[in-house]
């Protein structure tokens, strides 16, 4: 049976520092919940510490904001969920299943649990937030190039580690020094913006798009080989050229060249960079408004 969403508000520093200082249990898990600022170690100590207290089958943590979605173990029939906040900071949602249903005392102690919780994900949140800033580029909406140069890093280790596929597509607007020129910084700045928004409808939900500089992006596709990723490219070039723009009197039809490559073995993440931004100036290089892969 599906119990009914609770919400769990914290509206002052003042009930947190109470209810953390009822018992060494809350103690215990506040200073566990000190150690991460990732929302899903989060609730995986919180629901480690908790287990013994109020015995549970699943846990699933469902987050909006960032798009996550943390789930372990086999969900039961029974569940208690709670939507989680301080003050008007929505902080996500908690669920937890098992094969019988909870308590009222358990639920009650569960509730003041909960409190210790609350304040590590809001400084998660603060985090994530920051990082998100820093990350985006507030032109065109897409990562940046340092966020590139992070998650890059960490996704070529996780393609080793997992024996999985990642590919790149580096797209790159033709003849936007020309745009620029004739009509101006503003119409470039819109153009980057179109193109930006079209790349990002026609990738995948799981692909990431990041400005790398100027007129160029870059798309990663993770667990996607050479060819997948070079189908993905074509549908972005046909997207992008399709659209037309308008700016002024003027009407002007933005083309693009693409470049792919697929990580290859225990490559650097240097060469695999280069392979796909030399296979993007061969598109141009061969008349551009096409895709080449390297």
């Amino acid at each position: 049976m599906k119990e009914r969403t609770a919400e769990l508000a914290v509206v002052s520093n003042k009930s947190f520092q109470a209810s953390t200082a009822v018992n060494l249990h809350h103690y215990d898990i506040s200073s566990a919940l000190q150690t991460t600022l990732e929302f899903n170690e989060l609730i995986a100590i919180f629901c480690n510490k908790i287990q013994a207290t109020v015995p549970h089958n699943s846990v699933e943590y469902t987050n909006d904001e960032f798009g996550l979605s943390f789930k372990r173990g086999i969900v039961g029939r029974h569940s208690c969920s709670y939507a989680l906040k301080v003050e008007d900071q929505q902080l996500g949602e908690l669920k937890l299943t098992r094969t019988h249903r909870f308590g009222k005392d358990e639920l009650a102690m569960l509730e003041s649990l909960l409190c210790c919780l609350i304040y590590p994900l809001r400084n998660a949140t603060l985090f994530h937030q920051a990082l998100q800033m820093a990350y985006t580029d507030p032109l065109t909406q897409t990562h940046n190039r340092a966020g590139f140069n992070d998650m890059l890093a960490r996704e070529i280790k996780r393609a080793n580690r997992c024996e999985q596929h990642l590919s790149l597509i580096f797209v790159d607007i033709d003849h936007f020094k020309a745009l620029n020129d004739e009509y101006g910084h503003d119409c470039g700045d819109m153009a980057l913006a179109a193109v930006a928004s079209k790349v990002k409808d026609s990738v995948r939900g799981s692909d990431v798009v990041f400005r790398y500089g100027g007129e160029e992006f870059v798309i990663m596709l993770i667990d996607t080989n050479l060819d997948a990723a070079a189908v993905i490219a074509e549908r972005v070039r046909t997207c992008i050229e399709s659209q037309t723009l308008a700016y002024g009197m003027e009407v002007l039809n933005i083309t693009a060249s693409l470049g792919v490559s697929s990580l290859r073995g225990n490559e650097n993440m240097e060469s695999f960079i280069k392979r796909a931004d030399t296979a993007m100036y061969k598109a141009k290089q061969t008349g551009r408004n096409r895709v080449c892969v390297a």
